[in-house]
């Protein structure tokens, strides 16, 4: 069963690979699925910094607070974990669609706090949420907002949100704001057009990628949570390979890991080797360069096809300008 090389036995019964993945593994679920499931969070000394950053701005009601971080670093993990831990008397909004209209970023806001969206103006709907947040101070709670994937909000989505820190009395802000995004959002907020925003803004945090020690403890972390009793091993030199294929990325390390111990699991080994996770990545890096080159030829097309024309539209010109001076000789 465990011989090295050898194809396991079970492996042609493929409606059941899932099953036999985690049962010859021993683990009650698979460890390194790329949803974020707070149950598998390993907070990074980085992690738990902007954790606690955000719940200071919380408790504070400092009003604006800015998490920043590249694609995978763990951000809506972290939101979720942050929601499970607000007390009772915190109401909480997530919103996750940001491709919307001003009008469409309120209705969605006085949805999910539990407010009436029929508001036909953006007046009608700002006081209804100014009611409600009004209400949850008086009774000593708190209401915040969590904006994710930020970096895709329009300006005018922007500055609807700084009107939204108006919502306050003399002494406290009555919504707490978190704009989750990718760096590309600190960018954007850095725009002279939304200096009121950005100034604003008290509680930054930028989520790093995660170092070598922190790798290994996030792979061991989400074993042990998948299978107490879990039968697979690293050989020692796999970590460094992961920590550098990944780049310490939480979604990157995921999706090497669970690659790896695939093909391991393909080959009735419980040993995770170098080959498995450098074949893990080539495959991982054949996805990304394919979805890079789609997107690259989508982009090329656009821009060929209108200079292809413009081009033919010169020749054309040209042609019937020299055939008109040929005629007039």
């Amino acid at each position: 069963m465990n011989g090295e090389g050898a194809r396991h036995p079970l492996i042609t019964h493929l409606g059941k690979v899932s099953e036999l993945y985690e049962s010859f593994f021993h683990f009650n679920e698979v460890p390194f699925n790329l949803t974020p499931d707070p149950k598998f969070v390993y907070l990074s000394p980085g992690h738990q910094e902007v954790l606690e950053h955000m719940i200071y701005g919380i408790e504070q009601r400092k009003g604006f607070i800015l998490i920043a971080g590249d694609v995978g670093a763990g951000k809506t993990t972290l939101t979720r974990l942050l929601v499970n831990r607000l007390d009772e008397r915190t109401n909480n909004a997530l919103i996750f669609n940001t491709f919307l209209n001003e009008i469409e970023l309120l209705r969605a806001i006085n949805r999910d706090f539990g407010l009436s969206t029929e508001g036909p103006t953006r007046e009608a709907l700002i006081e209804a949420l100014n009611r409600f947040l009004i209400d949850k101070l008086a009774s000593g709670g708190n209401a915040v907002l969590v904006i994710d994937e930020a970096q895709n909000l329009s300006v005018p989505v922007l500055e609807q949100i700084r009107m939204l820190s108006n919502l306050e009395t003399e002494t406290k802000k009555l919504i707490q704001i978190i704009l989750v995004g990718q760096p590309e959002l600190t960018r954007t907020l850095n725009r002279p057009d939304l200096a009121q925003l950005n100034q604003r803004i008290t509680v930054r945090c930028r989520l790093s990628p995660m170092k070598f020690e922190d790798t290994v403890r996030y792979i061991h972390h989400r074993i042990s949570v998948a299978g107490p009793q879990s039968l697979v091993r690293f050989n020692p030199r796999t970590y460094r390979l992961i920590h550098r294929f990944s780049g310490g990325v939480p979604r990157q390390i995921n999706a090497i890991c669970d690659r790896a111990l695939l093909v391991a699991f393909a080959r009735g080994r419980h040993l995770i080797k170098p080959g498995d996770v450098r074949q893990a990545w080539g495959e991982q890096a054949g996805v990304e360069r394919r979805r890079w080159l789609s997107a690259y030829n989508q982009k090329l097309s656009r821009n060929l096809i209108p200079s292809t024309l413009l081009f033919i539209l010169v020749i054309l010109a040209s042609y019937l300008g020299y055939t008109k001076i040929k005629g007039a000789f």
